[in-house]
């Protein structure tokens, strides 16, 4: 959905004259914000409060000391850091200077980073105190121009919240369009090189604005921000800052700090992979904690299995709410709302669906010869809306590979019931979600063969109690050499982070294969479960 700020007449004065009109976008976002809630807290990180009047001086700051730097609009701004304040702040002063923020995992390699710094050609990269040797070894790979450190001084120069502290305030910003660049977020691929998703200003309001109807946000509300904001995961902050709501930033999922956070702040919002609220119903302190002001629990990032989904209602009531997305949606494709999640309901069977989809969305299944499924009829989950991406960053051929017609080809197969209920039966690019992470084998699958010992390999998912699938390697080794799977994992910690590290690793004899010589993950998937 997107606003006007200005009225028909002036909106048709501007068409006539061929002038850029001034709509509503992200960049409006603060302004909006301090004009209509003033002194009321948008923002919490640990003891610092930020309300939205001191949101919109600091986005104004950011994005003058910005085009004081010489950034041009669409230049594009790497921010590589935990979570926290500065990082929404940064966010949105990148935007409101006609810029583009390009979040990075911090959870990454040196090496990692560097492929998709010099894909992004950012001009300027942000990171904060934790990420400083990660930055030291990604400068020697990059050419970056600008290094900022967030919170302190780095490199003879003062740090960058210092830096917009003093700056002068720029008179004129560039105008943006709904259908400018907001954000470019990188997601793993098939192949497994990451590819820069490119998400309009109006893919992220209609996401948004559907997002804040499904799961009913209110100005009153409380939001507890643990998934990390270099995901598209950020969508909740967005979506309460726009309805003048409160979020509270913690740095890190972790349980403890989370319940600490909804204890101390009376948060009644909380969006998380199940992963984590597998983490907190096992965490001994549960009972200790006062979550009494919680009223809506959501997850997404990964299917939440039924048997503990059945548990976290029992711990916490039927406040959950599924979403199911992807990056190139921004995120939003289906909700499966807190009506659906009651244990004594007729209806419970659907807690193993994705839900329906959102307002902003249509979805439909399509088999492999093209027919639109019939209900219960397995095939590829399409979606097609106004929160679907513009494309993937320098990459047109895999766009109109994923983009045809409007309809974007999710990758996931699965069906609609006759409901409207989509249930996802498997993962079309062989992906493994790791505790709300996706792992691509073939990344993985590269470096292990780098290691002279290996003759072939596979990487598949294997079931793992607490992060829902763990990466497992199959292995057959080169005539004539010896080699342990802890020298392999310490081969593949060089080049990958630690969540795509294989935790299992198995060495067969010969994999299986297809009569033309294609290595059949199904079998291997199913001997790796069967041993579990």
């Amino acid at each position: 959905m997107v606003i006007a700020t200005m009225s028909r007449g002036d909106d048709r004065l501007a068409a006539r004259k061929g002038q850029k009109l001034n709509m509503f976008t992200l960049c409006d976002i603060s302004k909006k914000g301090a004009r209509l809630w003033g002194t009321k807290c948008a923002l919490v990180f640990g003891e610092q409060r930020t309300s939205y009047e001191q949101l919109e001086l600091d986005v104004v700051a950011i994005a003058s000391t910005l085009i004081k730097m010489g950034l041009e609009p669409g230049a594009r701004v790497a921010l590589l850091s935990e979570n926290s304040d500065l990082y929404i702040k940064v966010m949105l002063g990148v935007m409101r200077a006609g810029c583009v923020p390009v979040p990075l995992n911090y959870r990454l390699s040196a090496q990692e980073l560097s492929v998709i710094v010099d894909h992004a050609e950012p001009s300027l990269l942000v990171f904060d105190t934790i990420s400083d040797i990660l930055v030291r070894e990604l400068q020697a790979k990059t050419s970056i121009r600008h290094w900022r450190c967030l919170d302190k001084e780095w490199q003879g120069k003062a740090s960058f919240e210092s830096e917009w502290a003093i700056a002068e305030t720029a008179t004129d910003f560039p105008v943006t369009e709904e259908n400018d660049l907001a954000l470019l977020v990188y997601t793993g691929g098939t192949t497994g090189q990451s590819k820069g998703v490119m998400i309009t200003h109006r893919n992220a309001l209609s996401a948004f604005t559907s997002q804040i109807f499904h799961f009913n946000f209110r100005p009153d509300d409380v939001a507890c921000q643990a998934l990390p904001l270099f995901h598209v995961a950020f969508w909740p902050t967005f979506c309460h800052l726009m309805i003048g709501a409160t979020t509270v930033i913690v740095s890190r999922a972790t349980p403890d700090d989370i319940l600490q956070t909804i204890q101390r702040e009376g948060c009644t919002n909380l969006n998380l992979v199940p992963t984590v609220y597998a983490m907190m119903l096992n965490e001994p302190r549960l009972p200790d904690y006062d979550v009494s002001s919680l009223r809506l629990l959501s997850y997404g990032g990964s299917p939440f299995p039924v048997p503990t989904l059945r548990r976290a209602i029992e711990v916490f009531g039927p406040i959950f709410a599924g979403g199911y997305g992807l990056t190139e949606a921004a995120p939003s494709v289906a909700v499966l709302g807190p009506e659906f999640h009651k244990l004594d309901d007729l209806d419970s069977h659907v807690l193993a669906s994705a839900g329906r989809e959102m307002s902003c969305v249509e979805v439909r299944a399509v088999t492999p010869d093209g027919r639109a499924a019939s209900a219960d009829e397995p095939g590829e989950i399409m979606v097609r809306g106004p929160n679907i991406m513009k494309g993937y960053w320098r990459n047109p051929e895999l766009t109109a590979e994923k983009v045809k017609n409007g309809w974007l080809h999710t990758g996931d197969i699965g069906y609609l019931d006759t409901d409207g209920f989509i249930y996802l039966m498997d993962r079309k690019a062989d992906m493994i979600v790791t505790g709300g992470e996706n792992v691509y084998p073939a990344e993985v699958e590269s470096v292990l063969l780098q290691h002279n010992a290996i003759s072939e390999c596979a990487v598949v998912a294997r079931p793992h109690d607490v992060w829902g699938e763990e990466v497992c390697a199959v292995v057959v080794l080169r005539d004539g050499y010896e080699v342990t799977g802890e020298e392999l994992r310490r081969h593949c910690k060089v080049n990958l982070a630690p969540y795509k590290t294989p935790k299992a690793i198995e060495f067969w004899s010969e994999l299986p294969k297809s009569t033309v010589g294609k290595i059949l993950r199904r079998e291997i998937r199913n001997t790796i479960k069967s041993e579990k």
